[in-house]
């Protein structure tokens, strides 16, 4: 599919806390198909994705990439609102993950090779870094393309001295249009690599150039993409993503060597809870959820990844055994801290404002700046588009206005001055306005009405006594025979 002679990018989509699925196919990748990343012309992520691209480009530790995923989604597991936490801080996670993992020399590895997609706050437009002047500036543009407005904070990070946030928004998987990339994501649906699902439904989702199938194990990833699952669901997310991306180089031909572990079946599918292992919506005892256990014979998929992350994804999914950890997780001892939540919450919250606060201080001019161009741009585009409506709706109505007076002033047949003063009444003739003349007009016609109504009714008395021509004779009444006269 990709032979030597042509060109080919890798892109990895965004998805949150399942960046790890991107781990256990970046391993894939280099164990089995190390030329397509060596020889990759971009790589390309957003969010989550350009962590995992980063790491990959700069020849970052994969193992540790992975164990940074899942400390951090264990750290967040610890708090009541989860990531929602006001003491939970992911910028300030993902920035010290990235300065312990890239190497010194990275940013120079990535310059003209990684591709990170960003989203400008001014217009909305997706943005793609490729150059990087120092480490600090590629750390930098990882943090922004990880923000997420308001489940990370409230003022987007900025990137030589432009304001950026997720570059999911705008460009979940940079460059997917191009026949010659290769596109990684953990939602099933059209990419190269990504889970394959057996559901039946065709429906798909295009949500920012990511294909997402409508299925309910999607919507349970979508779920735990900014909620991070427990470890036993991330290690299996970690080990679809290798079968995935083993799954693709198999069908592509690609695989450059023999392995033990071609040797498994590739298209046997078990059973759908068994089969898709990222299903496993691994729960334990306390979400009441039952854990679907991968069939025997996949476990030594995990002798393949990397050691780092071999040991992380075991130390995972081991519960400590300490007499604090089981205090904890006595039913009294829990029921007593969700009791507390309502006191310790605000006081939690005080501690983490101060110290974000304090940490804010040598950004706080610039940020303030930025704030103050950012309402007066919101005002000034307020008043604009209130003086287009008022604009638009004043000319045509004075434009009414005129054109009745003018029709209603001029007579229909041209006549001179003199003529035209002496038909028209005085009153007429001194109005200065239209509405003058309408409501003369009106107490005219009142007063016509008034006169109408009355009338004298005053009659003399002659008036209903009837009158005979002079010289003529009444007769007497002439009555039938036999009646009486009246």
């Amino acid at each position: 599919m990709f032979p030597k002679e042509t060109t080919w990018n890798i892109s990895f989509a965004g998805c949150g806390f399942l960046g790890v699925y991107h781990i256990g196919v970046a391993s894939c990748l280099c164990e089995h198909a190390s030329f397509l990343v060596a020889n990759a012309t971009h790589i390309y992520g957003a969010s989550a994705g350009a962590l995992t691209a980063t790491t990959l480009v700069t020849g970052a530790c994969l193992g540790e990439a992975g164990a940074n995923i899942i400390e951090v989604s264990k750290e967040a597991r610890k708090r009541f609102l989860g990531p929602l936490h006001p003491s939970f801080n992911l910028v300030k996670i993902i920035r010290g993950c990235l300065l312990k993992t890239l190497p010194a020399d990275g940013y120079e590895r990535a310059s003209g090779r990684l591709g990170i997609s960003l989203t400008r706050v001014s217009d909305g437009e997706n943005v793609i870094i490729t150059h990087f002047n120092s480490k600090e500036e590629l750390i930098q543009a990882n943090v922004c393309s990880a923000f997420i407005p308001v489940y990370c904070g409230l003022i987007p990070p900025s990137l030589q001295g432009v304001r950026y946030v997720d570059g999911g928004i705008s460009d979940n998987l940079p460059l997917y249009e191009l026949k010659n990339t290769i596109t990684v994501s953990p939602f099933s649906g059209e990419s190269d690599i990504c889970p394959q699902d057996s559901s039946t439904n065709i429906h798909e989702l295009r949500v920012t150039n990511t294909s997402i199938q409508f299925n309910l194990r999607n919507l349970y990833r979508l779920s735990k993409a900014l909620f991070p699952p427990e470890p036993l669901v991330l290690r299996e997310m970690c080990k679809q993503g290798y079968r995935d991306g083993l799954r693709f180089l198999r069908r592509n031909g690609l695989l450059n060597r023999p392995n033990p572990l071609l040797a498994l079946p590739p298209t046997r599918s078990p059973a759908p809870e068994a089969e898709d292992t990222q299903e496993a919506e691994v729960a334990t005892e306390r979400t009441g959820v039952k854990e679907h256990l991968p069939p025997p014979g996949e476990d030594h998929i995990l002798e393949h990844l990397p050691s780092r992350l071999n040991e992380a994804l075991l130390d995972a999914c081991m519960e400590p055994t300490d007499l604090l950890t089981t205090l904890s997780n006595m039913l009294p001892v829990r029921l007593a801290t969700a009791m507390m939540v309502p006191y310790t919450l605000p006081l939690e919250s005080a501690v983490s404002f101060t110290i974000r606060l304090l940490e804010w201080l040598p950004d706080v001019p610039e940020d303030i700046r930025w704030m103050k161009e950012q309402t007066g741009s919101i005002c000034q585009y307020l008043v604009m588009r209130a003086k287009r409506k008022l604009g638009s709706h004043l000319p045509s109505r004075l434009s009414e206005q005129v054109e009745l007076r003018r029709t209603r002033s001029l007579p229909s047949v041209p006549l001179s001055c003199a003529v035209y003063s002496e038909a028209l009444p005085s009153w007429m003739r001194n109005s200065l306005s239209l509405g003058d003349v309408l409501a003369k007009w009106e107490e005219c016609q009142r007063q016509l009405l008034l006169g109408l109504f009355c009338t004298n009714v005053a009659f003399p008395q002659d008036a209903l006594r009837m009158r005979t021509p002079a010289g003529a004779a009444l007769a007497p009444p002439q009555h039938p025979p036999g009646s009486p006269p009246c």
